[in-house]
């Protein structure tokens, strides 16, 4: 693909295409992972279930979920199907990041931040998946392209456009509304210094002579036209005052008051949703790069070109810079007091990052800026194979729920139960068994289950052995690789089983374990 080869089609057009082209690229070859099981079993519930389980769990993706359950009514729940919204979405968002390059600098860096931004290997990790994250990248950018378009071009209606973009992006992904430290940097220093002075001016046609007005962006209709540069806090001459910066605060009123209630219930859920996460620690900074890229040779090479990048656009990468640093810095700080720094939850960062390496490639002649975007796509194209295998980390220790499945449905009966060690782990092994089984056993120590608690977890019997009563045959799942499957299960339920059952056989699947047991004999 050559730049002249582009030049009549749209910024967006070319990179939206190469992001489609390799996200659809094995995009059901990799299981349901943990987080994607989550979401099948959120989706697939009612909206009073999901109404429930955000009273308990989870609060915090409950709108993604509320939006899943549509898109799952619609299309089906296949692998394929739960993942194509995280397809268009990262379409979406490199379209978008093409349209806002082009808009804050030219139309070559727009085009090769959104071409970079297409062949990353975090594009379509997060691509792939059924979670929001992808979402919340595209309205991360496109809050951004709004928040631009109505600083030089103020209206009610563009603003609106805003604020609109906010709310859905605070409703998709809470930590992701830190992209509003960026965006109060630049509306602080547009209503102080002016456009110019931040760094989004549009590009004007020649300098104005010292005798002429300023040049003026186009005025929205019911909107004031805006000088590209102002003495402070005036707009259209001396005896105006910029609205800018308060309607800014106006458009956030809409985000604060739907985000408010969702922000105050996940927060008394922390402690139970990220209890595995630990306190950012400094080398977490340092990983971070190949964290979000999904790759630490190519999350380093942008890192590298993009510093070269905000070296080049000088004010005007005030807001790229902006928006790539100050959410990280947000959210280690908090990281380091209460645990909240997981490297996906910035995911939204990245394609300012690939906006600023986009300026670089735009100061070197196209075939060399195509050779790098090519580079950094041949470099991550392991990580490409390995993230379409599985969507575990470390890659090297999938978790085969499908095999598993497979072995019960190969040797199932009539009146078999199903017992899973551990019930209440991250691994969600019910949820990853019961997504690829028509008709699994019978879970016969399920007292209640997950839908009916309004919880990601069933509940377990007290006595098991007692609700074991009356089975002869049980399959049971275990986490990891385990010769004696019987040995590792903890408290009643492992002692019910020892003392009742012996293994009959063993199926070792990767991350997991299969047992057949079978009721002991009277002796």
């Amino acid at each position: 693909m050559s730049e002249e080869s582009t030049k009549g089609l749209p910024v967006w057009l070319p990179p939206a295409l190469l992001t489609l082209a390799v996200t659809v690229t094995g995009l059901g070859s990799a299981q349901l992972w943990r987080d994607e099981l989550a979401t099948w079993s959120a989706a697939t519930r009612s909206p009073g279930e999901l109404a429930r389980l955000a009273g308990t769990i989870d609060a915090a993706t409950g709108p993604y979920y509320l939006l899943m359950h549509g898109w799952v009514a619609v299309f089906g729940d296949s692998t394929v199907a739960l993942r194509v919204p995280a397809v268009l979405a990262m379409t979406v968002a490199a379209g978008l990041l093409a349209v806002l390059g082009e808009r804050l600098v030219d139309r070559r860096t727009g085009l090769f931040a959104g071409l970079l931004f297409a062949v990353l290997p975090g594009t379509s990790r997060y691509g792939q998946e059924a979670r929001p994250y992808a979402l919340a990248t595209a309205l991360a950018v496109l809050a951004t392209l709004l928040l631009v378009t109505a600083l030089r071009r103020p209206g009610w209606a563009r603003w609106a456009g805003y604020a609109a973009a906010v709310a859905a992006l605070g409703l998709t992904h809470l930590i992701a509304l830190t992209l509003l430290a960026a965006h109060a940097l630049v509306v602080l220093i547009t209503w102080w210094r002016g456009p110019a002075a931040a760094g989004i001016a549009a590009p004007v046609a020649g300098p104005a002579p010292d005798c002429m007005p300023a040049p003026v962006a186009a005025p929205a209709p019911g909107g004031e036209p805006v000088p590209v540069g102002r003495p402070p806090g005036v707009i259209g001459g001396p005896g105006g005052r910029d609205r800018r910066l308060w309607r800014w605060v106006v458009a956030l009123a809409p985000a604060a008051l739907v985000v408010t209630p969702l922000l105050l219930r996940a927060r008394t859920q922390r402690s139970r949703q990220l209890s595995w996460v630990t306190p950012a620690r400094l080398d977490d900074l340092s990983a971070l790069p190949g964290g979000v890229a999904q790759s630490s040779v190519v999350g380093g090479l942008v890192v590298g070109v993009a510093a070269l990048g905000a070296a080049r656009l000088g004010r005007r990468a005030l807001l790229p810079v902006s928006a790539l640093l100050l959410p990280v810095a947000l959210l280690f700080a908090a990281g380091a007091v209460v645990p909240l720094w997981v490297p996906r939850y910035l995911v939204f960062v990245v394609p300012f990052a690939c906006l600023l390496a986009g300026a670089a490639l735009a100061g070197v002649s196209a075939p060399a800026a195509l050779a790098v975007v090519v580079v950094a796509g041949l470099l991550g194209l392991p990580d490409q194979t390995a993230l379409r295998r599985t969507h575990e980390w470390p890659r090297s220790a999938p978790v085969d729920y499908a095999g598993a499945a497979r072995v019960i449905a190969d040797g199932q009966r009539p009146g078999d139960a199903v017992v899973y060690s551990p019930r209440d782990s991250w691994l969600f092994l019910d949820l990853g068994i019961g997504y690829h089984l028509d008709d699994p056993p019978r879970d016969v120590l399920v007292t209640e289950d997950e839908v009916r608690r309004g919880d990601l977890w069933a509940a377990e019997c007290a006595q098991p052995a007692q609700c074991l009563d009356g089975t002869s045959r049980v399959w049971l799942v275990v986490a990891g690789r385990r010769a004696e499957p019987l040995a590792g299960i903890q408290g009643p339920k492992g002692d019910a089983l020892r003392a009742d059952f012996t293994v009959a056989q063993v199926w070792q699947r990767p991350g997991l374990t299969v047992a057949l047991l079978t009721r002991r004999t009277a002796s």
